[in-house]
């Protein structure tokens, strides 16, 4: 601005002075005035580049600004996780003495672990050794209990071939009485021979019909064919009170009569051993029907023969185990 103004002035002198000078001296001052332009310009230009250059300088120095701000903000951060990282070099510093004493201590310590693991391993070799033995010796054992049971199964099988072969003798001895009072049956390993009152003796009587002992006689020579059978022979009544004199009282006494009748009639077979027979009075308290009638009271009054394999060799086997 100053530059116009001296311009100005000077256009206003040289005019002034253009009547008073020379013709000479209007050129060198309208060419002064020309030059003066052509600066005016120039310096012109010049100012429009400098308020340019200016701008962007102002620009680049806000980005400077920005660019210290993040700078100043990120050497916060870093200081502070310096800060932090010296903090923690401090305790890990303190943890590595004492992991360096516990390694010590460790160091120091582990033969004496060692010998104590060596030592339990060895016993727990023995302890497996141990109980090795005493599995094969089971082993041994249990092979042996299965050969007994061997035996013993096979035992049982002929015992029961045996009842079942008995009980087939018993019914061809007996078949002219089928249908007359005698029933048979196999029940729990042993053969039941069930001979009705009506074909044994008399209401209240203990003395045995002819018919009876036939059927008796019969079956004591199958009981004499086959030596390894015991007998045991049982009577049984109903439920109506006996008022009996002498011998014979009650029921009890009754069922105990009937069965040694039949037993005696059977050991008139001299075949037959003594020892081999058991004779037993059941009374009215072993009933097939509990019911009170007359049909009920029938079946109920018999007398059972009973006969059992005799079980010496199973019982030799079970004490053997």
């Amino acid at each position: 601005m100053k530059t116009m103004k001296k311009v100005f002035v000077f256009a206003i002198v040289v005019a002034m002075a253009v009547s008073c000078v020379s013709s000479k001296k209007y050129k060198e001052a309208t060419g002064n005035l020309s030059n003066c332009r052509q600066e005016v310009a120039q310096l012109k230009a010049q100012n429009r580049g400098l308020a340019v250059e200016n701008t962007e300088l102002k620009a680049s120095v806000e980005k400077l600004n920005g660019s210290v701000a993040d700078l100043n903000g990120r050497l916060g951060a870093t200081s502070a996780k310096l800060d932090e990282a010296v903090s923690r070099n401090k305790i890990l510093s303190g943890t590595n003495d004492d992991l360096e004493k516990q390694l010590t201590a460790l160091k120091k310590g582990s033969s004496e672990e060692i010998s104590r693991l060596l030592e339990k391993l060895q016993q727990t070799e023995n302890d497996l050794q141990s109980r090795e033995n005493k599995l094969k010796q089971a082993e041994g054992e249990l092979a042996q209990r299965n050969v007994r049971l061997m035996e013993l199964q096979e035992a049982l099988k002929q015992k029961e071939d045996a009842v079942a072969a008995l009980k087939q003798k018993v019914m061809a001895a007996l078949t002219g009485f089928n249908n007359k009072g005698l029933t048979i049956y196999e029940k729990n390993g042993k053969v039941y021979v069930s001979l009705e009152e009506q074909l044994l003796f008399k209401t209240g009587q203990w003395e045995v019909d002819p018919k009876g002992q036939q059927a008796l006689a019969d079956l004591g020579t199958v009981l004499a064919q086959n030596p390894d059978i015991n007998v045991l022979v049982e009577g049984h009544t109903d439920d109506v009170p006996m008022r009996g004199t002498g011998a014979v009282k009650d029921n009890w006494d009754l069922s105990v009569m009937r069965s040694t009748a039949v037993t005696k009639i059977l050991l008139k077979n001299k075949a037959i051993d003594p020892k081999r027979i058991t004779s037993a009075g059941r009374g009215e308290f072993f009933p097939i029907d509990e019911a009170k009638t007359p049909e009920a009271r029938q079946k109920n009054r018999r007398t059972e023969i009973i006969l059992t394999p005799r079980l010496d060799e199973i019982f030799k086997l079970l004490e053997t185990n």
